[in-house]
């Protein structure tokens, strides 16, 4: 190996730092030796969340930090884009036994059916593999409430206002985390003189709660053509469209503690979205500050134990009462 080649590679583990690497490398997979979440059994609300080969092993921080800090055992379907690895899909089903994975073949054709008379949606969801967000997570979805995670999320404290809006039958609007700024990927402003609604800036689409009934295809085919939409960078399109459909059916974003920031430090915030931007941040701040907080101390079930009767919150209590 070139000393180029060993240069470029030490610049890749550690840019960041020796602590990012450490907590990356080291503390990240540790995750893997924690006890499954067996009970996902809420189905009047269900979880829907695209993983990725590079995000697997994030996700399942995602959704035990979730479950752990939470308590609450609500329905889970995951999906995957394509390129999660056999090891990936394998972990997944262990750690979240009840999940329903819905690959990305097995959607592909689903979604034939599905969006047959949509050409535009048809064409979006080939070309752009988070479009997956939007037309597999509503074609899938089995409870009368969606709540839209990204594989970058970890919770911290109970994040009470975002549980109240998705428990409470009388809250008809969708709710987001609000972004760093407005980040869609065309002129806002336009959609009033073209499809007579205000837009709601500042939407993020990597968590919050969905309501079905505002993901109509029939208005994702108007909204997709609308001039400049697909011209923008393709990590925001979707984004653009969940903020369209959002505005037109209604929607308000979560408080201030929930927005995506970019500075470190967690203060007393419930969660933190680590966009790329702060991807590093998720394992040196979040996932450290999760093992003081005990995430990898809840243990695998014994070998002798049926491993479905054996949760994270039944670990913790027989820890504590130790």
């Amino acid at each position: 190996m070139s000393i180029g080649a060993v240069l470029l590679r030490l610049r890749q583990k550690y840019g960041r730092g020796f602590r990012v690497a450490y907590a990356r490398d080291h503390v990240r997979p540790r995750i893997l030796n924690t006890a499954p979440v067996a009970d996902t059994s809420d189905s009047r609300y269900e979880i829907h969340v695209l993983t990725s080969a590079q995000d697997w092993i994030n996700l399942i921080w995602t959704l035990k930090s979730f479950y752990f800090i939470s308590g609450r055992r609500y329905a889970l379907c995951v999906h995957e884009d394509g390129s999660v690895p056999p090891e990936g899909l394998e972990a997944i089903k262990k750690h979240f036994p009840a999940a329903r994975i819905l690959l990305r073949a097995d959607a592909d054709r689903q979604a034939r059916d599905f969006l047959r008379g949509y050409p535009r949606c048809e064409a979006f969801r080939q070309s752009n593999a988070l479009a997956l967000k939007l037309f597999d997570f509503k074609m899938s979805l089995r409870s009368p409430r969606m709540l839209l995670f990204d594989s970058d999320l970890l919770f911290f404290r109970e994040p009470s206002v975002f549980l109240n809006r998705a428990e409470d039958p009388a809250y008809l609007r969708n709710t987001f985390n609000r972004d760093v700024e407005t980040s869609y990927s065309l002129d806002w402003r336009i959609v009033k003189e073209r499809l007579g609604f205000e837009v709601t800036e500042e939407i993020n689409s990597g968590f919050g709660v969905v309501h079905p009934d505002s993901m109509r295809l029939d208005w994702i085919e108007e909204c997709l053509g609308l001039d400049g939409i697909m011209d923008g960078h393709p990590w925001r399109i979707e984004q653009t469209l969940f903020a369209l459909l959002s505005s037109r059916y209604g929607v308000e974003l979560l408080p201030q503690d929930y927005q995506v920031y970019l500075t470190p430090g967690l203060g007393d915030r419930p969660f933190r979205h680590y966009v790329g931007a702060v991807r590093h941040l998720m394992y040196s701040e979040g996932m450290l500050r999760l093992v003081k907080q005990g995430l990898l101390d809840m243990k695998p079930a014994p070998l002798t134990a049926d491993p479905a009767t054996v949760d994270m919150t039944t670990a913790l209590s027989q820890r504590s009462s130790v």
